[in-house]
């Protein structure tokens, strides 16, 4: 079979041949018809989470997908052949950006049944993403007001509308995309390039961060006392290493990485939050709802063939799009 892939990390992505996966008893082998790309498929690609997570060379790209499920495992009870599926595989299950992939049973969920396959391989990593950040770390309920970053990139476009429909007040950052941001439902857009967020946003219950660095060390004044920041993009910190059984030397590293981040926690009483998104088939079901009952509706910039998928990750590498990029595989 075709796929993307690397050879080396910082190395640029070509068409390798690779054969058939074969699956475990509790996997399903799944023709992958879409695949979307995120910021994730970048920082792997350059070697950038190489503490996070080690990958064996060639390594083929790409965090989530649609499909149909040709075979199954002899251990499956929730699935069968013929069933359309998407979902995000486990960290050592990557590899999306080809024409068959073997997943687990519990990484996926039906395909939203209103969704094309295009539109529903745009939604597992940010959705996942979103769904963590807001409900299981964030606890966002109605009436809280929280900050989310880049309102109209791939988690922001999905973390604007589930925080609206989680009830909350919805602040975000964007400069082209601040028309795109409001008709997500954002209640409040800056354009970051003639304001400074941090002067207009005070005692937020939240942030959101997708875009690391300064940004986000600039978010802890925003928010209030015994308040939250989550990021995606920051640096992992000792309490990340701890609860995701890393090890002492990568703890010790991390908290050496994150004295900064650590220091503004403690000078604005919030917490801080490193969040390396966890696959979910279960929570995939959550959103399928979201999505078949039009709370949450998908948000794609651009459309590529499986032959331009190099030119897909190139684009996505400028920071234009607004929404997902997805590759037609099938």
């Amino acid at each position: 079979m075709k796929a993307l892939a690397i050879e080396n990390y910082g190395k640029k992505p070509n068409f390798l041949d690779f054969p058939m996966p074969k699956i475990n008893n509790d996997e399903v082998l799944v023709e992958i018809y879409a695949a979307s790309i995120n910021p994730l498929d970048t920082k792997i690609r350059k070697g950038e989470l190489k503490l996070l997570l080690k990958y064996k060379m060639p390594l083929i790209l790409g965090n989530d997908f649609s499909g149909k499920i040709v075979e199954v495992g002899t251990s499956v009870t929730k699935f069968k052949v013929g069933d359309e599926v998407y979902g995000r595989p486990r960290a050592n299950k990557m590899g999306t950006f080809t024409e068959y992939l073997s997943v687990n049973q519990e990484d996926i969920a039906l395909k939203p049944k209103n969704l094309s396959f295009e539109e529903a391989a745009s939604i597992p990593l940010v959705g996942l993403t979103s769904y963590q950040a807001l409900h299981d770390i964030l606890r966002i309920e109605k009436g809280h007001k929280i900050l989310i970053h880049a309102g109209s990139g791939g988690v922001g476009t999905f973390a604007i509308q589930l925080a609206k429909h989680m009830g909350a007040f919805v602040a975000t950052t964007a400069s082209d995309g601040a028309d795109l941001a409001r008709s997500l439902g954002a209640d409040e857009v800056i354009n970051y390039n003639e304001q400074n967020f941090e002067k207009i946003i005070h005692g937020y219950d939240a942030v959101i961060d997708s875009i690391g660095g300064e940004t986000l060390e600039r978010s802890f004044s925003t928010v209030k006392k015994d308040g939250k920041v989550v990021s995606i993009s920051g640096i992992p910190n000792e309490r990340f290493a701890k609860e995701n059984n890393l090890g002492k030397m990568k703890a010790i590293l991390f908290k050496l990485a994150s004295l900064k981040l650590k220091k503004l926690e403690k000078e604005h009483s919030v917490k801080y939050t490193f969040l390396f998104m966890k696959h979910s088939g279960h929570q995939l079901e959550i959103l399928t709802d979201l999505l078949e009952q039009k709370n949450i509706e998908p948000t794609i910039d651009k459309v590529f063939g499986f032959e331009d998928s190099i030119k897909a990750l190139e684009y996505s590498e400028t920071g234009k799009a607004k929404g997902k990029i997805v590759i037609k595989i099938k």
